[in-house]
């Protein structure tokens, strides 16, 4: 059967058209990602458009090559300019920009890429392997269990994505409030439609997402009329050869941390919107703790690149796993697939993988190619990055603008949808002046229809509120959704206040009640009994040591080098 599925999409995702649109997805989103302030997740809004037009296959092939090209781009400007493309790759800087520095601007990027490329394939052969087995479990999901997740996947992308919890839960109240304008799901009647008879279909997902993703950012980037004439980039890498066999060497050498790395990419992947932004300080921070020679990190060290960089292409390979499995998006590209999905016709859920298996294994063979032609294209990019980079910023906004707008108004020919990008594009502007955070609001739209069905079709069995606690995965979605509110605060007071000791402890033991409700025998007779023995095992270690605090564990992940040593 597997085998059948891999060739029919084989079949499907071969052709040529198909080929040279990954291919140049894959280029789009070298550049993209390389360009500071112009991320890989608003090229991939910016291609949206123009795949309406092409087959399924076809346009999730060309987003899925500019998602692998952009995971990898980021690293092209953090080594030779110091200043990262992407957050993916904030981490990478520090040795990539000090080994470029001291002399080996070749191996940096050698580094980078083959780091990229390897935890990339490990990540993808995870993705074929495990997101079939979690779409069985899936299935086990009744209403209560996906509303739950949804609420879920909305606190735990409020609590990573802003410094302030309550300014992210609001932001996904916003994205909710978003998605109920327009016609019931359910009666079929308009609701919040004002009178207007535009919105009586509701807000077009396109257009509210390259207003608040892509607009609201190019705003940002020309409202400082010295910033807008100014010129993205003054660096040069004309001469500049990545040497591959010598990176290719090193990578391989040092394999124990590129498995860890990919590992924690993976995992931080799955985690619904946490993205490859964290995994990649988190795999740096890991790499340097397991380190025999610490004092190295931050002045030009091969594992300070690879780490990073294996970890955020390893990402994409969790994301998908969460996308695929249970129809969650697990990060902003992934919201942007479900949403190429959901125009399609195609609906995402745990049978996706069963329903559409063209559909479903054409992404998982468009992974592994995207990232063979990742390795290959990153050379050519590397000259065309520096001359995108010496355009000032207001001419690069503009031709941005230009091309966001024609692919707004190609989707249906309608005004309304072009006066749509421009109010969410002036609404995304003042929530990020504001310190709002824009993802979960995307997540908003993306999920508040996922929400309001399952709630509805909830109510519709009964309107007992009893299920959402007595049906184990409910009831699992939602300790996890209470743990990640308390999260932020965790994060700021370890180290500093004894409640943080207790914590983990107490998190991991408040999983085994859901665990031991779930069917079948390995789950509640032995996952739920370790997860209640481990918890308390490390709650009693915390009594018995007299809840001493650690003062050295203060929270923060890596000490990152100050920029301005690097520039001495």
């Amino acid at each position: 059967m597997i085998i059948e599925n891999i060739i029919n999409a084989s079949v499907e995702l071969f052709t040529i058209s198909t080929v040279i649109l990954m291919a140049v997805g894959v280029v789009a989103g070298l550049i993209a990602g390389a360009i500071p302030g112009f991320t890989f997740a608003m090229a991939v809004v910016l291609v949206l458009p123009f795949t309406f037009s092409m087959t399924p296959v076809a346009g999730l092939a060309t987003m899925m090559g500019v998602y692998v090209g952009g995971l990898s781009g980021g690293l092209m400007s953090g080594i030779l300019t110091g200043i990262p493309g992407t957050p993916s790759s904030v981490a990478t800087t520090f040795d990539g920009f000090p080994m470029a520095r001291n002399g080996q601007p070749g191996l940096a990027l050698g580094l980078g890429v083959w780091s990229s490329f390897f935890g990339g394939i490990l990540s993808a052969i995870v993705l074929v392997l495990v997101a079939p087995q979690i779409a069985l479990i899936g299935l086990e999901f009744q209403p209560w269990d996906f509303f739950s997740l949804v609420i879920f996947a909305l606190t735990v992308t409020a609590s990573l994505a802003a410094d302030n919890l309550l300014k992210g839960l609001i932001s996904g109240l916003l994205g909710l409030l978003v998605a109920t304008i327009g016609t019931d799901v359910i009666f079929g009647l308009p609701r919040l439609n004002f009178g207007s008879e535009a919105l009586v279909q509701g807000f077009q997902f396109l257009p509210v997402l390259i207003g608040l993703f892509a607009f609201s950012q190019l705003l940002n980037d020309v409202r400082d009329p010295e910033m807008a004439r100014s010129k993205i980039s003054d660096g040069d890498a004309q001469s500049i050869k990545i040497e591959h066999r010598k990176a290719a060497i090193a990578v391989l050498k040092s394999w124990v941390n590129l498995l860890r790395s990919t590992i924690i990419g993976i995992f931080v992947g799955i985690l619904p919107a946490a993205g490859s932004s964290i995994s990649n300080i988190l795999a740096y921070d890991q790499a340097k703790k397991s380190s025999k020679t610490p004092e190295k990190f931050g002045t030009g060290f091969s594992d300070g690149i690879i780490a990073p960089e294996s970890a955020n292409n390893a990402t994409a390979g969790g994301t998908l796993i969460t996308m695929m499995a249970l129809g969650i998006p697990g990060d902003i590209v992934t919201a942007i697939m479900l949403g190429a999905l959901l125009i399609h016709d195609v609906v995402p859920s745990p049978s996706f993988i069963a329903d559409q298996p063209v559909i479903a294994y054409s992404i998982f063979i468009s992974f592994f190619v995207a990232t063979f032609m990742m390795l290959g294209l990153q050379s050519i990019t590397l000259k065309g990055f520096v001359r995108i980079t010496r355009l000032k910023m207001y001419i690069l906004a503009s031709i941005i603008l230009f091309y966001t707008a024609v692919g707004v108004f190609a989707l249906n020919n309608i005004e309304f949808d072009m006066w749509t990008l421009f109010l969410f594009g002036v609404f995304g502007f003042v929530l990020k002046a504001l310190g709002f955070p824009i993802v979960p609001v995307i997540l908003g739209v993306v999920l508040g229809s996922i929400a309001e069905k399952n709630l509805s079709q909830a109510f519709a069995i009964t309107t007992d509120l009893a299920p959402f606690i007595t049906r184990p995965w409910s009831l699992f979605f939602l300790t996890l959704g209470a743990v990640s509110i308390f999260f932020p605060a965790y994060q700021k007071s370890r180290g500093k206040e004894k409640w943080t000791l207790a914590f983990i402890p107490v998190f991991v033991m408040a999983l085994s009640p859901s665990v031991f409700m779930m069917d079948g025998v390995i789950r509640p007779y032995a996952v739920a009994p370790i997860l209640l023995v481990l918890g308390g095992f490390m709650l009693w270690r915390r009594i018995s040591g007299g809840w001493v605090l650690d003062q050295d564990d203060t929270g923060a992940l890596v000490d990152a080098p100050d920029p301005s040593q690097l520039d001495e």
